[in-house]
């Protein structure tokens, strides 16, 4: 399908604005549409398709551009000092071993670099020149696979995972994001756009749990709502639904994925599963390996949700213009406070995974939409204007010191379990600036490929909309990573 890209020339806020009108057309365009139809036989799709390594799948997701010098790809490192030249910050992290031979991530990440020999890391992932570096952009095509605005409202891929293999438990929902606010935050709507499962319809989009701590209240009846009361309420609801079938303002399609959807959600309601969603129910000691923030906790939740039969969990550190990873500014006094949220959850999210049996058919995911630079924006030869004013030349203030302009030309990509390989490294990047990937890059395209095969989704699965093909990869072309598979 072809994107309508944005004028790169138009300020970013302008750019937004259009790109939030274009996504709301398609929107009520999804709305209107009837039933996506497969337009593969099944035995078709998954011609040449290998089998399934995984069930289920966690997203856990840095929103706001995780700069892989400060993580999972160690350069050059230069300590803070008056009069640094900017030029050579490469890293402001030293780099500490691994359990894996030869191989060093950033300090700060201690618990992780102790699981590194159950991961396959790809530090060779790039993202295209989109001409402005919005991070509602690169985000939308990191998640559906496809650069907005689209003419259609394009799934999340965790919605495809919904869509094309169904629940793993007859209960649990199969898509649940958990710890992104979708409401009073910046950006939101753009947020919005492509956390849902677009023209597939609201039964295959996801279980929204923004704090991880009050998940258990999402699946009780209302405070004060006793059993029977709740049982009776919906009973009407299914009275007022079958009396007032005129509901023309969008397809059939539509109106029944959604009352599907409702009838999922007040089956859970009702059903035992629902305690998967109260992490106090865990140990004081594993609530504390957990405990450094709502990141953390957030991991705990997805364990637990994944254990009694989830099919996909994104967890996020949560994407807010100007906060956590999006740094432009207090870059490295930032990640050292990331680094310590995110460290010691990781690790033990894998451990638990594999100390239950289970990290072997649990693909793990750690991602971003892109990586970040102290001198280029975008990638050399792009024409995206820079958003950061900070100095060029030489720092002097601590503020300063960090990677703070956004980089689109190499990121690192980190993954555990699903059938790949075990303290495997994929690609290479540049060991001086620019940071390009220089070693078998990976697009976005190719990535999504890589996580859909491992569970067991062919990259050219493709539905009908519209009266057009849509693919699970963008026009079917992605390609599988295959060295990264056991």
């Amino acid at each position: 399908m072809n994107s309508s890209f944005l004028d790169p020339a138009l300020p970013p806020s302008i750019a937004r604005r259009d790109f939030l009108r274009q996504l709301t057309a398609a929107g009520a365009a999804a709305w209107a549409a009837g039933e996506p139809r497969a337009a593969l036989a099944a035995d078709e799709k998954t011609s040449g398709q290998l089998p399934a390594r995984a069930d289920a799948c966690i997203l856990l997701w840095m929103g706001g551009g995780m700069a892989a010098p400060d993580t999972f790809d160690p350069k050059r490192y230069e300590p803070f000092r008056k009069g640094l030249e900017v030029k050579s910050m490469l890293s402001t992290f030293p780099a500490i071993p691994t359990s894996v031979d030869g191989l060093q991530i950033c300090q700060g990440l201690e618990q992780i670099a102790s699981v590194m020999d159950r991961a396959t890391l790809i530090r060779s992932a790039v993202q295209p020149d989109l001409g402005s570096i919005l991070h509602s952009r690169h985000q939308y095509h990191w998640h559906t696979g496809y650069v907005p605005p689209q003419t259609v409202a394009c799934p999340h891929i965790g919605a495809w995972m919904s869509k094309v293999l169904g629940p793993r438990h007859p209960v649990m929902p199969a898509f649940i994001n958990i710890g992104q606010r979708l409401e009073g935050v910046g950006e939101s709507e753009e947020l919005k756009a492509f956390t849902t499962a677009g023209f597939f319809g609201s039964e295959f989009g996801p279980m929204n749990l923004p704090l991880p701590e009050e998940a258990a209240q999402s699946v009780k009846p209302p405070k004060g709502m006793e059993a029977g009361r709740f049982t009776n309420r919906h009973a009407l609801f299914r009275r007022l639904v079958d009396q007032n079938p005129q509901r023309d303002f969008m397809s059939d399609y539509q109106q029944e994925s959604l009352l599907r959807s409702m009838e999922n959600a007040y089956r859970l309601l009702n059903a035992k599963e629902r305690d998967a969603f109260d992490i106090t129910l865990e140990s004081k000691e594993t609530q504390a390996a957990y405990d450094t923030g709502r990141f953390g906790r957030g991991c705990l939740l997805a364990r637990r949700l994944v254990e009694a039969g989830a099919r996909f969990v994104e967890v996020t550190t949560e994407y807010v213009p100007f906060l956590h990873w999006d740094t432009h500014s207090d870059g490295h006094t930032t990640l050292a406070r990331l680094h310590s949220e995110i460290d010691s959850p990781i690790a033990q999210l894998i451990r638990d995974l594999e100390e239950r049996g289970m990290l072997d058919r649990t693909l793990v995911v750690i991602a971003s939409e892109f990586s970040r630079d102290a001198l280029v924006e975008g990638r050399p030869g792009s024409k995206a204007p820079d958003q950061t004013s900070f100095p060029v030349e030489r720092i002097e203030e601590m503020k300063h010191f960090g990677l703070h302009r956004h980089f689109t030309g190499g990121t690192s990509v980190v993954m555990f379990g699903g059938g790949l390989k075990k303290g495997h490294v994929y690609g290479r990047t540049a060991d001086e600036r620019p940071l390009l990937a220089v070693e078998n890059p990976v697009s976005i395209s190719d990535l999504h490929a890589t996580i859909m095969t491992a569970m067991g989704i062919s990259p050219k699965t493709e539905f009908t909309v519209e009266g057009r093909p849509f693919y699970v990869t963008q026009d079917g072309h992605g390609q599988a990573v295959a060295d990264v598979f056991a």
